[in-house]
Protein backbone atom coordinates (compact mmCIF):
# COMPACT_ATOMS: atom_id res chain seq x y z
CA UNK A 1 0.00 0.00 0.00
CA UNK A 2 1.18 3.69 -0.80
CA UNK A 3 2.44 5.64 1.98
CA UNK A 4 2.30 9.76 1.77
CA UNK A 5 5.79 11.02 2.96
CA UNK A 6 6.21 12.54 6.03
CA UNK A 7 6.40 16.51 5.78
CA UNK A 8 6.86 18.87 7.97
CA UNK A 9 5.02 22.01 8.76
CA UNK A 10 7.41 24.18 6.81
CA UNK A 11 7.63 22.30 4.12
CA UNK A 12 3.56 21.37 3.90
CA UNK A 13 3.11 25.36 4.04
CA UNK A 14 5.69 25.87 1.50
CA UNK A 15 3.78 23.23 -0.78
CA UNK A 16 0.67 24.83 -0.78
CA UNK A 17 1.85 28.43 -0.94
CA UNK A 18 3.69 27.10 -4.05
CA UNK A 19 0.03 25.39 -5.75
CA UNK A 20 -2.29 28.19 -4.27
CA UNK A 21 -0.49 31.72 -5.02
CA UNK A 22 0.68 31.13 -8.87
CA UNK A 23 -3.21 29.68 -8.93
CA UNK A 24 -4.52 33.12 -7.81
CA UNK A 25 -2.07 35.66 -8.78
CA UNK A 26 -4.68 38.22 -9.32
CA UNK A 27 -8.32 38.23 -7.13
CA UNK A 28 -10.87 40.78 -7.09
CA UNK A 29 -12.97 39.84 -3.83
CA UNK A 30 -16.33 41.26 -2.78
CA UNK A 31 -17.14 41.76 0.70
CA UNK A 32 -17.67 43.46 4.32
CA UNK A 33 -15.22 44.93 5.92
CA UNK A 34 -14.58 43.58 9.60
CA UNK A 35 -12.23 43.38 12.17
CA UNK A 36 -10.48 46.72 11.40
CA UNK A 37 -7.22 47.36 12.92
CA UNK A 38 -4.98 50.57 11.51
CA UNK A 39 -1.51 50.21 12.98
CA UNK A 40 1.45 52.54 13.56
CA UNK A 41 3.27 51.23 10.56
CA UNK A 42 0.40 52.28 8.42
CA UNK A 43 -0.43 48.92 7.47
CA UNK A 44 -4.24 48.00 7.58
CA UNK A 45 -5.22 44.61 8.47
CA UNK A 46 -9.14 43.19 8.69
CA UNK A 47 -10.96 40.51 7.33
CA UNK A 48 -13.60 40.05 4.20
CA UNK A 49 -16.60 38.40 5.03
CA UNK A 50 -20.00 37.29 3.74
CA UNK A 51 -23.03 35.76 4.83
CA UNK A 52 -20.92 32.05 5.07
CA UNK A 53 -17.35 32.62 4.90
CA UNK A 54 -14.11 35.44 5.91
CA UNK A 55 -10.71 35.94 4.01
CA UNK A 56 -8.05 37.52 6.08
CA UNK A 57 -6.45 40.60 4.05
CA UNK A 58 -3.78 43.18 4.46
CA UNK A 59 -3.18 46.84 2.76
CA UNK A 60 -0.35 47.74 2.95
CA UNK A 61 1.02 51.71 3.84
CA UNK A 62 1.74 51.93 0.15
CA UNK A 63 -1.07 51.20 -1.27
CA UNK A 64 -3.48 52.83 1.48
CA UNK A 65 -2.37 55.82 1.20
CA UNK A 66 -4.38 56.15 -2.52
CA UNK A 67 -7.82 55.90 -0.32
CA UNK A 68 -10.07 58.34 -0.28
CA UNK A 69 -10.49 57.79 3.26
CA UNK A 70 -10.32 55.35 6.10
CA UNK A 71 -12.26 52.17 5.55
CA UNK A 72 -14.46 51.26 8.21
CA UNK A 73 -15.92 48.33 10.05
CA UNK A 74 -19.39 47.34 8.10
CA UNK A 75 -18.26 49.30 4.69
CA UNK A 76 -19.04 47.08 1.21
CA UNK A 77 -15.74 46.99 -0.64
CA UNK A 78 -14.24 45.56 -3.61
CA UNK A 79 -10.87 44.31 -2.97
CA UNK A 80 -8.32 43.63 -5.37
CA UNK A 81 -4.98 41.90 -5.21
CA UNK A 82 -3.38 38.57 -5.04
CA UNK A 83 -3.40 35.28 -2.78
CA UNK A 84 -0.30 34.68 -0.27
CA UNK A 85 0.49 32.33 2.56
CA UNK A 86 1.10 33.71 5.66
CA UNK A 87 4.04 31.49 6.13
CA UNK A 88 4.44 31.77 10.12
CA UNK A 89 0.34 30.97 10.60
CA UNK A 90 -0.13 28.69 7.89
CA UNK A 91 -3.12 30.82 6.65
CA UNK A 92 -3.77 32.30 3.85
CA UNK A 93 -4.55 36.20 2.53
CA UNK A 94 -5.35 38.96 0.61
CA UNK A 95 -2.79 41.37 -0.33
CA UNK A 96 -4.85 44.29 -1.64
CA UNK A 97 -3.24 46.53 -3.86
CA UNK A 98 -6.80 48.32 -4.46
CA UNK A 99 -9.97 49.16 -2.44
CA UNK A 100 -13.00 50.34 -3.83
CA UNK A 101 -16.19 51.44 -1.52
CA UNK A 102 -19.33 49.87 -3.43
CA UNK A 103 -20.80 51.83 -5.46
CA UNK A 104 -18.11 53.71 -5.52
CA UNK A 105 -17.12 52.43 -9.47
CA UNK A 106 -18.81 54.35 -10.87
CA UNK A 107 -18.48 57.83 -8.97
CA UNK A 108 -14.95 57.11 -9.36
CA UNK A 109 -15.00 56.86 -13.43
CA UNK A 110 -16.55 59.50 -13.76
CA UNK A 111 -14.53 61.89 -11.38
CA UNK A 112 -11.53 60.65 -13.73
CA UNK A 113 -12.87 61.48 -17.00
CA UNK A 114 -14.07 65.22 -15.57
CA UNK A 115 -10.67 65.50 -14.42
CA UNK A 116 -9.42 64.57 -17.91
CA UNK A 117 -11.83 67.15 -20.01
CA UNK A 118 -11.27 69.91 -17.86
CA UNK A 119 -7.14 69.26 -17.58
CA UNK A 120 -7.44 69.16 -21.34
CA UNK A 121 -9.56 72.85 -21.08
CA UNK A 122 -6.71 74.28 -19.18
CA UNK A 123 -8.85 74.55 -16.81
CA UNK A 124 -6.21 73.35 -14.08
CA UNK A 125 -3.02 75.59 -15.39
CA UNK A 126 -0.82 76.84 -13.12
CA UNK A 127 -1.60 80.43 -15.74
CA UNK A 128 -4.54 80.97 -14.54
CA UNK A 129 -4.46 81.01 -10.78
CA UNK A 130 -4.93 84.37 -9.24
CA UNK A 131 -2.91 85.10 -5.94
CA UNK A 132 -5.22 86.35 -3.01
CA UNK A 133 -4.80 89.20 -1.59
CA UNK A 134 -2.04 89.58 1.71
CA UNK A 135 -4.79 91.46 3.76
CA UNK A 136 -8.38 91.57 2.80
CA UNK A 137 -10.64 93.69 4.13
CA UNK A 138 -13.69 91.49 2.84
CA UNK A 139 -13.92 87.69 2.87
CA UNK A 140 -16.30 85.46 1.53
CA UNK A 141 -17.41 82.35 2.56
CA UNK A 142 -19.40 79.57 0.59
CA UNK A 143 -20.35 76.97 2.65
CA UNK A 144 -23.42 75.34 5.23
CA UNK A 145 -24.58 77.86 7.75
CA UNK A 146 -25.06 75.18 10.59
CA UNK A 147 -21.98 73.30 10.16
CA UNK A 148 -18.58 73.63 12.24
CA UNK A 149 -16.47 74.91 8.69
CA UNK A 150 -18.25 78.50 9.35
CA UNK A 151 -17.06 78.65 13.34
CA UNK A 152 -13.64 77.28 12.64
CA UNK A 153 -13.19 79.65 9.98
CA UNK A 154 -14.59 82.33 12.44
CA UNK A 155 -12.12 81.51 15.16
CA UNK A 156 -9.14 81.33 12.90
CA UNK A 157 -9.65 84.57 11.22
CA UNK A 158 -10.50 86.46 14.99
CA UNK A 159 -7.23 85.05 16.29
CA UNK A 160 -4.94 86.05 13.90
CA UNK A 161 -6.27 89.62 12.80
CA UNK A 162 -8.99 92.24 13.25
CA UNK A 163 -10.20 94.90 11.03
CA UNK A 164 -11.80 92.50 8.45
CA UNK A 165 -15.83 91.25 7.48
CA UNK A 166 -16.93 88.44 6.85
CA UNK A 167 -19.58 87.75 3.87
CA UNK A 168 -21.14 84.20 4.07
CA UNK A 169 -23.19 82.95 1.23
CA UNK A 170 -25.23 80.09 2.90
CA UNK A 171 -25.59 77.13 0.47
CA UNK A 172 -25.85 73.23 1.04
CA UNK A 173 -22.96 71.14 0.60
CA UNK A 174 -24.41 67.71 -0.28
CA UNK A 175 -27.61 66.20 -1.60
CA UNK A 176 -29.65 67.04 -4.37
CA UNK A 177 -29.63 70.94 -5.80
CA UNK A 178 -26.55 71.32 -3.34
CA UNK A 179 -23.61 71.44 -6.23
CA UNK A 180 -26.21 74.45 -8.17
CA UNK A 181 -26.48 76.43 -4.68
CA UNK A 182 -22.57 76.53 -4.61
CA UNK A 183 -22.01 77.39 -8.36
CA UNK A 184 -25.05 80.22 -7.80
CA UNK A 185 -23.22 81.74 -4.94
CA UNK A 186 -19.97 81.71 -6.19
CA UNK A 187 -21.66 83.98 -9.32
CA UNK A 188 -23.48 85.98 -6.88
CA UNK A 189 -19.87 86.85 -4.82
CA UNK A 190 -18.76 88.22 -7.90
CA UNK A 191 -21.71 89.85 -9.72
CA UNK A 192 -22.04 92.00 -6.53
CA UNK A 193 -18.30 92.36 -5.62
CA UNK A 194 -18.63 91.15 -1.89
CA UNK A 195 -15.46 89.89 -1.25
CA UNK A 196 -11.70 90.31 -2.16
CA UNK A 197 -11.31 86.56 -1.37
CA UNK A 198 -13.29 83.97 -1.62
CA UNK A 199 -13.32 80.33 0.60
CA UNK A 200 -15.52 77.63 -0.68
CA UNK A 201 -15.50 73.99 0.89
CA UNK A 202 -16.67 71.38 3.94
CA UNK A 203 -16.55 69.30 6.35
CA UNK A 204 -14.85 65.79 5.24
CA UNK A 205 -17.29 62.99 4.44
CA UNK A 206 -17.26 60.04 2.01
CA UNK A 207 -17.11 60.40 -1.51
CA UNK A 208 -20.50 60.54 -2.02
CA UNK A 209 -20.44 63.44 0.46
CA UNK A 210 -18.03 65.69 -1.49
CA UNK A 211 -19.38 64.80 -4.63
CA UNK A 212 -21.32 68.15 -5.44
CA UNK A 213 -17.75 69.67 -4.71
CA UNK A 214 -16.63 66.94 -8.35
CA UNK A 215 -19.56 68.46 -10.32
CA UNK A 216 -18.62 70.42 -13.58
CA UNK A 217 -20.98 73.64 -12.85
CA UNK A 218 -18.86 73.89 -9.86
CA UNK A 219 -15.92 73.75 -11.49
CA UNK A 220 -16.82 76.36 -14.10
CA UNK A 221 -18.00 78.97 -11.59
CA UNK A 222 -14.60 78.77 -9.82
CA UNK A 223 -12.98 79.13 -12.73
CA UNK A 224 -14.80 82.29 -14.12
CA UNK A 225 -14.60 83.67 -11.05
CA UNK A 226 -12.71 87.13 -10.50
CA UNK A 227 -12.09 86.68 -6.99
CA UNK A 228 -9.50 84.63 -5.99
CA UNK A 229 -10.87 81.44 -4.25
CA UNK A 230 -9.57 79.04 -1.90
CA UNK A 231 -10.99 75.46 -1.99
CA UNK A 232 -11.19 73.85 1.31
CA UNK A 233 -12.81 70.45 1.20
CA UNK A 234 -12.87 67.84 3.57
CA UNK A 235 -9.34 66.54 5.55
CA UNK A 236 -6.26 66.79 3.83
CA UNK A 237 -6.36 63.45 2.15
CA UNK A 238 -9.40 64.47 0.16
CA UNK A 239 -9.00 65.96 -3.00
CA UNK A 240 -11.99 67.16 -5.32
CA UNK A 241 -12.23 68.75 -8.73
CA UNK A 242 -12.77 72.08 -6.84
CA UNK A 243 -9.66 71.95 -5.58
CA UNK A 244 -7.94 71.48 -8.87
CA UNK A 245 -9.46 74.11 -10.38
CA UNK A 246 -9.32 76.81 -7.54
CA UNK A 247 -6.85 79.25 -7.25
CA UNK A 248 -5.24 77.69 -3.63
CA UNK A 249 -5.95 74.56 -2.29
CA UNK A 250 -6.48 74.21 1.25
CA UNK A 251 -5.99 71.23 2.99
CA UNK A 252 -8.85 71.91 5.68
CA UNK A 253 -11.35 74.66 6.48
CA UNK A 254 -9.92 76.13 9.02
CA UNK A 255 -6.26 75.91 7.10
CA UNK A 256 -8.09 78.16 4.26
CA UNK A 257 -8.40 80.68 7.03
CA UNK A 258 -4.52 80.25 8.29
CA UNK A 259 -3.77 81.04 4.84
CA UNK A 260 -6.24 83.72 3.44
CA UNK A 261 -5.10 86.54 6.10
CA UNK A 262 -2.03 86.39 7.59
CA UNK A 263 -1.35 86.69 11.34
CA UNK A 264 -1.49 89.83 12.94
CA UNK A 265 1.39 89.32 15.09
CA UNK A 266 3.74 88.21 12.62
CA UNK A 267 3.12 91.21 10.00
CA UNK A 268 3.87 93.39 13.28
CA UNK A 269 7.46 91.38 14.11
CA UNK A 270 8.19 92.01 10.03
CA UNK A 271 7.04 95.52 10.49
CA UNK A 272 9.65 95.25 13.49
CA UNK A 273 12.75 94.14 11.74
CA UNK A 274 11.95 96.52 8.74
CA UNK A 275 12.33 99.49 11.04
CA UNK A 276 15.63 97.98 12.70
CA UNK A 277 16.94 97.07 8.72
CA UNK A 278 16.20 101.08 8.31
CA UNK A 279 17.78 102.12 11.40
CA UNK A 280 20.56 100.28 11.17
CA UNK A 281 21.06 101.19 7.22
CA UNK A 282 20.98 104.87 8.41
CA UNK A 283 23.27 104.51 11.61
CA UNK A 284 25.95 103.31 9.27
CA UNK A 285 25.24 105.79 6.61
CA UNK A 286 25.46 108.39 8.96
CA UNK A 287 28.75 106.88 10.59
CA UNK A 288 30.36 106.98 7.19
CA UNK A 289 29.32 110.08 6.39
CA UNK A 290 30.54 112.11 9.82
CA UNK A 291 33.78 109.99 9.23
CA UNK A 292 33.94 111.32 6.00
CA UNK A 293 33.50 115.14 7.51
CA UNK A 294 36.22 114.93 10.14
CA UNK A 295 38.65 113.71 7.09
CA UNK A 296 37.53 116.43 5.23
CA UNK A 297 38.09 119.16 8.22
CA UNK A 298 41.32 118.17 8.56
CA UNK A 299 42.51 118.12 5.22
CA UNK A 300 45.48 120.70 4.43
CA UNK A 301 43.68 122.83 2.23
CA UNK A 302 40.65 123.04 4.35
CA UNK A 303 42.58 123.81 7.08
CA UNK A 304 44.77 126.63 5.55
CA UNK A 305 42.12 128.16 3.07
CA UNK A 306 44.62 130.62 2.03
CA UNK A 307 46.26 127.69 0.32
CA UNK A 308 43.14 127.69 -2.27
CA UNK A 309 43.57 131.38 -3.16
CA UNK A 310 47.09 131.98 -2.90
CA UNK A 311 47.50 130.63 -6.60
CA UNK A 312 44.77 132.37 -8.19
CA UNK A 313 46.46 136.07 -6.24
CA UNK A 314 49.92 135.95 -7.44
CA UNK A 315 48.35 135.23 -10.82
CA UNK A 316 46.21 138.27 -10.39
CA UNK A 317 49.37 140.35 -9.55
CA UNK A 318 51.45 139.36 -12.30
CA UNK A 319 48.33 140.60 -14.45
CA UNK A 320 47.98 143.74 -12.67
CA UNK A 321 51.80 144.50 -13.91
CA UNK A 322 51.44 143.28 -17.18
CA UNK A 323 48.98 145.84 -17.46
CA UNK A 324 50.28 148.62 -15.45
CA UNK A 325 53.71 148.06 -18.40
CA UNK A 326 50.84 148.67 -21.42
CA UNK A 327 50.02 151.96 -19.72
CA UNK A 328 50.81 154.89 -22.13
CA UNK A 329 52.89 156.87 -20.06
CA UNK A 330 55.37 154.32 -19.13
CA UNK A 331 55.59 153.33 -22.63
CA UNK A 332 56.31 156.66 -23.26
CA UNK A 333 58.90 157.30 -20.77
CA UNK A 334 60.36 154.32 -21.92
CA UNK A 335 60.79 155.26 -25.56
CA UNK A 336 62.27 159.20 -24.80
CA UNK A 337 64.79 157.24 -22.55
CA UNK A 338 65.49 154.90 -25.62
CA UNK A 339 65.91 158.24 -27.87
CA UNK A 340 67.73 160.27 -25.42
CA UNK A 341 70.65 157.07 -25.62
CA UNK A 342 69.91 156.40 -29.14
CA UNK A 343 71.24 160.36 -29.68
CA UNK A 344 74.11 160.57 -27.91
CA UNK A 345 75.18 157.16 -29.29
CA UNK A 346 74.55 158.64 -32.65
CA UNK A 347 76.56 162.03 -31.86
CA UNK A 348 79.28 160.16 -30.04
CA UNK A 349 79.74 157.89 -33.92
CA UNK A 350 79.64 161.03 -35.61
CA UNK A 351 82.11 162.44 -34.35
CA UNK A 352 84.48 159.43 -34.47
CA UNK A 353 83.56 159.23 -38.02
CA UNK A 354 84.43 163.01 -38.55
CA UNK A 355 87.53 162.61 -36.49
CA UNK A 356 88.38 159.66 -38.79
CA UNK A 357 88.14 161.76 -41.69
CA UNK A 358 89.84 164.84 -40.65
CA UNK A 359 92.94 162.77 -40.32
CA UNK A 360 92.61 160.95 -43.71
CA UNK A 361 92.04 164.13 -45.56
CA UNK A 362 94.07 167.01 -45.03
CA UNK A 363 93.07 168.96 -47.92
CA UNK A 364 90.73 171.94 -47.08
CA UNK A 365 89.04 171.51 -50.17
CA UNK A 366 88.02 168.30 -48.95
CA UNK A 367 87.88 168.84 -44.95
CA UNK A 368 84.96 171.52 -46.00
CA UNK A 369 83.77 169.14 -48.67
CA UNK A 370 83.88 166.30 -46.13
CA UNK A 371 82.17 168.77 -43.42
CA UNK A 372 79.54 170.03 -45.81
CA UNK A 373 78.24 166.41 -46.21
CA UNK A 374 78.38 165.59 -42.01
CA UNK A 375 76.89 168.55 -41.65
CA UNK A 376 74.07 167.81 -44.20
CA UNK A 377 74.41 163.88 -42.21
CA UNK A 378 73.71 165.69 -38.98
CA UNK A 379 70.72 167.85 -40.19
CA UNK A 380 69.55 165.20 -41.40
CA UNK A 381 69.52 163.20 -38.71
CA UNK A 382 68.54 165.87 -36.67
CA UNK A 383 64.95 166.43 -38.65
CA UNK A 384 64.65 162.60 -37.80
CA UNK A 385 64.68 162.64 -34.84
CA UNK A 386 62.71 165.75 -34.38
CA UNK A 387 60.17 163.93 -36.37
CA UNK A 388 60.45 160.88 -34.08
CA UNK A 389 59.87 163.28 -31.17
CA UNK A 390 56.99 165.00 -32.36
CA UNK A 391 55.50 161.51 -33.00
CA UNK A 392 55.91 160.65 -29.82
CA UNK A 393 54.50 163.66 -28.65
CA UNK A 394 51.76 163.00 -30.56
CA UNK A 395 51.04 159.89 -28.49
CA UNK A 396 51.38 161.79 -25.49
CA UNK A 397 47.99 160.87 -23.54
CA UNK A 398 47.23 164.86 -22.72
CA UNK A 399 47.77 165.05 -26.58
CA UNK A 400 45.30 162.15 -27.43
CA UNK A 401 42.71 163.29 -24.66
CA UNK A 402 42.84 166.64 -26.53
CA UNK A 403 41.67 165.28 -29.72
CA UNK A 404 38.45 164.23 -27.87
CA UNK A 405 39.47 160.70 -26.39
CA UNK A 406 38.95 159.57 -22.99
CA UNK A 407 40.98 157.16 -21.31
CA UNK A 408 38.83 154.50 -18.79
CA UNK A 409 40.34 153.08 -15.20
CA UNK A 410 38.44 150.93 -12.80
CA UNK A 411 37.43 152.62 -9.94
CA UNK A 412 39.35 150.16 -7.90
CA UNK A 413 43.34 149.17 -8.47
CA UNK A 414 42.90 152.35 -10.60
CA UNK A 415 43.87 149.74 -13.69
CA UNK A 416 43.48 150.86 -17.79
CA UNK A 417 39.91 149.15 -18.74
CA UNK A 418 41.15 147.88 -22.01
CA UNK A 419 37.99 145.67 -22.89
CA UNK A 420 33.87 146.79 -22.06
CA UNK A 421 34.04 142.43 -21.63
CA UNK A 422 35.76 143.68 -17.81
CA UNK A 423 32.82 145.50 -17.01
CA UNK A 424 29.83 144.37 -15.51
CA UNK A 425 26.10 145.55 -15.86
CA UNK A 426 26.13 149.59 -13.44
CA UNK A 427 29.57 148.81 -12.56
CA UNK A 428 31.10 152.18 -11.76
CA UNK A 429 34.32 153.45 -13.59
CA UNK A 430 36.20 156.68 -13.98
CA UNK A 431 36.84 158.16 -17.14
CA UNK A 432 39.97 160.89 -17.85
CA UNK A 433 39.72 163.74 -20.43
CA UNK A 434 41.39 166.55 -21.19
CA UNK A 435 40.08 168.92 -18.69
CA UNK A 436 39.49 166.52 -15.66
CA UNK A 437 38.01 163.13 -14.47
CA UNK A 438 34.46 161.80 -14.62
CA UNK A 439 32.68 158.90 -12.52
CA UNK A 440 30.27 157.12 -14.07
CA UNK A 441 28.72 153.68 -14.64
CA UNK A 442 27.91 150.85 -17.33
CA UNK A 443 23.92 150.97 -17.61
CA UNK A 444 24.20 148.67 -20.56
CA UNK A 445 26.66 146.48 -22.52
CA UNK A 446 25.87 145.55 -26.14
CA UNK A 447 27.37 143.07 -28.64
CA UNK A 448 29.01 144.66 -31.75
CA UNK A 449 30.44 142.80 -34.67
CA UNK A 450 34.21 144.07 -33.30
CA UNK A 451 32.85 143.18 -29.48
CA UNK A 452 30.80 144.39 -26.88
CA UNK A 453 30.62 148.10 -26.42
CA UNK A 454 29.31 149.94 -23.91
Amino acid sequence: MFQPPVLSVSELTANIRSVLEPAFKTVSVRGEISNFKAQASGHLYFSLKDASSQVSAVLFRGSAAGLPRMPRDGDQVVAKGELSVYVPRGSYQIIVRELQFAGQGELLLKLQQLKETLAARGWFDVAHKKPPPPLPKRIGVVTSPTGAVIQDILNVLTRRFAGFRVVLNPVKVQGEGAAAEIAKAIDEMNRYDLADVLIVGRGGGSIEDLWAFNEEIVAKAIFESKIPILSAVGHETDFTIADWVADVRAPTPSAAAELVIKEKAQLLKNLETAALQVKNSLDTLLRRLRERLRSLQIHPILAHPYSLLALPAQKLDDLRQSLDHLRPSKQLAAMRSQLATNTLRLEETMRAILSLKRRAFSSEALLQNLEAQELRLLSSKRDLLGRLQSSLESLHPKNLLQKGYAILFAEKGDSIILSAKELEPNQTFTARLADGTIRAAALQISETPDGPHL
